[in-house]
């Protein structure tokens, strides 16, 4: 079974092609204008053990937040595309993840309800043409456009680049456990028969 999805989203402020491969071995080439952001999606790729193509143009001339809104936005499209009507995945993920100074815990339910649940106090920084708040942006646009529950908590840190890297990668390993198979569960893992609104 293909779970595999294509995205392109055009508006007057980007242009955004995106592919996604839930089981893929880590693979990314992503190019959004937007260095840090880069990273972070190389990364998220790399933790989830998906293969992730993105191309991203955008009014960096303004700043990065429409660019990576909307690859937010893209990216949940395919991550709910790709998943189909869910059957046989396990639904939840969940993962804490230590980097240096930093702790970060993210939890999934790919429940087909949009929740997102943000304690990651973020200094108000730039990373490169990043401002750290975008972080939350992007994660806020997957969740809508994924239809999932995420809950996100820095137990604690200080560097605003830790902080990011610790959330990304949390949640990409959550993400990696909730679209798994479970050769045990064959259905739509609900009581309701369906993971929809």
């Amino acid at each position: 079974m293909s779970r595999q999805a294509h995205i392109e989203r055009r508006t007057t402020e980007t242009r955004i092609v995106l592919s996604l491969d839930l089981d893929g071995h880590g693979m990314a080439e992503v190019q959004s204008g937007v260095g840090f952001f880069d990273h972070m999606l190389q990364l998220l790729a790399r933790h989830a053990l998906w293969d992730l193509q993105v191309h991203a143009e955008g009014d960096l001339h303004v700043d990065a937040h429409h660019t990576v809104e909307d690859v937010g936005i893209a990216l949940g499209q395919a991550l709910a595309q790709a998943c189909g009507d869910k059957a046989g995945i396990r639904r939840y993920g969940h993962a804490i993840i230590p980097m240096d100074e930093t702790l970060v815990t993210a939890a999934v339910d790919l429940s087909g309800r949009a929740f997102l649940v943000w304690q990651v106090p973020l200094p108000p920084v730039r990373l490169g043409n990043f401002d750290a708040e975008l972080a939350q942006d992007f994660w806020q646009a997957v969740v809508q456009h994924a239809a999932m529950n995420l809950h996100v908590l820095a137990h604690y840190g200080r560097n605003a680049h830790h902080l990011i890297e610790a959330v990304f990668k949390a949640t990409a390993r959550a993400l990696r456990q909730a679209v798994e198979i479970d050769p045990r569960q064959p259905g739509i893992p609900s009581t309701k028969g369906r993971l929809s609104g």
